[in-house]
């Protein structure tokens, strides 16, 4: 039976409110797979500025995720989201202006900096207004949502960069940003938190951030964070452009269509994953046991597209990343380990493990990439030794996962 805290047309509204400007945070966090080959050749970038200048974005979202956790806990999703928004959308005007590479770079950490609440806001919000059997399926819809931001950055974007550019669309984006604040003041609650922590039994000096950082639990997600999602995210917002470019032999518009179709597929995929999750779980499928089984899938995938190489195309990027979908699941799985006074932390905790383990990878994939090109090895040889070293932290991170788990004895 679905329960619920808010009154449900209430908290269908702030659901769509925020995901409004989620959608707008992942627009902008995977736009750069469809604009890399005009960035390229305008700015003549090597695949490591490439790397660099998308991971700026998870550089400047990692950067913000501690204080952003101390933040929402004192303030509430409200004032802090409508705040940052703002840095976003100074961020965005200065990508759309900048005329060199550093530019763009420092535009892009901006742009990180001000999305950086657009998902941690929500999932404190949820864990306060939203009963405890909504989390995981809120969690899985915003994905969704986050899947739809990633879809309207290929075909869309790449049938308006001819007429537009991608300056005017970086300014349409802008424009967006300041109808994303206006919602968020209007129809998000005020944040009245303080009520519910002096009800708790555990005294307030027991919600610091080292009571994340300890908890087993956490410890044994933080290289999966890193590296399983950071990798994943690495790949879906940037890397699977270029493979499917200049391993697959695309075209920029083929390479879109690709990309187009994958985010179809996700979206697709979250929606009908969120609306199962909560009877999976009924069933007695903990998060744990879903990681343990699930992930493996992917590894599998992952192995396929590296021996396939050139005749790996868009089908098997889109397997790869649905079969990764049980990563979903660690999110609300961490927020659910810890009392609520503790969500913000714990929240944007992993999430500053995910985005700079996708700043990580995404600029360690283009050094790999360029690296073997540099030796005189073959371009394809390059990317599948960067998907080869992926694969392997990925593993080493599961294996992890499971021994210190098993060792705790968590089921």
């Amino acid at each position: 039976m679905d329960n619920y805290i808010l009154p449900k047309r209430q908290a269908i509204t702030i659901f769509f409110v925020f995901a409004f400007g989620y959608f707008l945070s992942c627009l902008l966090r995977a736009i750069t797979a469809t604009l890399s080959p005009i960035l390229t050749s305008e700015f003549e970038l090597q695949a490591a500025d490439l790397g660099l200048l998308a991971g700026g974005y998870f550089l400047g979202f990692a950067f913000m995720q501690i204080p952003l956790g101390y933040l929402l806990d004192k303030f509430g999703p409200k004032k802090i989201v409508s705040s940052f928004l703002l840095i976003a959308l100074i961020g965005t005007v200065s990508f759309a202006l900048a005329q060199s590479f550093s530019g763009l770079l420092i535009s892009r950490i901006l742009i990180g900096v001000g999305v950086s609440a657009c998902l941690m806001a929500p999932l404190t919000g949820y864990r306060i207004w939203f009963a405890e059997n909504q989390q995981q399926r809120a969690n899985s819809w915003m994905l969704m949502i986050a899947s739809l931001g990633f879809l309207s950055s290929t075909l869309p974007v790449q049938f308006l960069l001819p007429t537009l550019g991608w300056r005017w669309i970086f300014g349409g984006i802008a424009i967006l940003i300041l109808i994303s604040i206006f919602l968020m003041l209007v129809f998000i609650p005020k944040w009245n938190h303080q009520n519910e922590v002096e009800s708790l039994e555990k005294p307030l000096k027991s919600g610091s951030l080292i009571d994340v950082w300890k908890n087993k639990f956490f410890i044994s997600v933080i290289p999966m964070g890193l590296f399983n999602y950071g990798g994943l995210m690495a790949i879906q917002t940037l890397w699977a452009g270029p493979w499917m470019i200049r391993v697959a032999g695309y075209t920029p518009l083929e390479s879109a269509t690709g990309l187009f179709w994958i985010n179809i597929t996700m979206l697709v995929s979250f929606f009908l994953w969120g609306y199962f999750l909560p009877k999976i779980i009924n069933l007695g499928f903990s998060a744990l046991k879903i990681l343990k089984f699930g992930l493996p899938i992917s590894f599998l995938v992952m192995l396929i597209i590296i021996i396939l190489d050139s005749k790996a195309g868009a089908f098997y990027i889109t397997l790869f990343i649905l079969s990764s979908i049980f990563l979903s699941v660690t999110q609300p799985a961490i927020g659910l380990s810890f009392q609520s006074h503790l969500a913000g932390k714990a929240f944007t905790s992993f999430n500053l493990l995910i985005f700079l383990g996708t700043f990580i990878m995404q600029w360690i994939m283009g050094l790999v990439i360029d690296y073997v090109k540099n030796s005189g090895y073959s371009e394809i040889l390059g990317f599948k030794t960067a998907f080869s070293v992926f694969l392997f932290l990925s593993f080493i991170s599961y294996l992890f996962f499971l021994i210190v788990n098993y060792k705790n004895k968590v089921n």
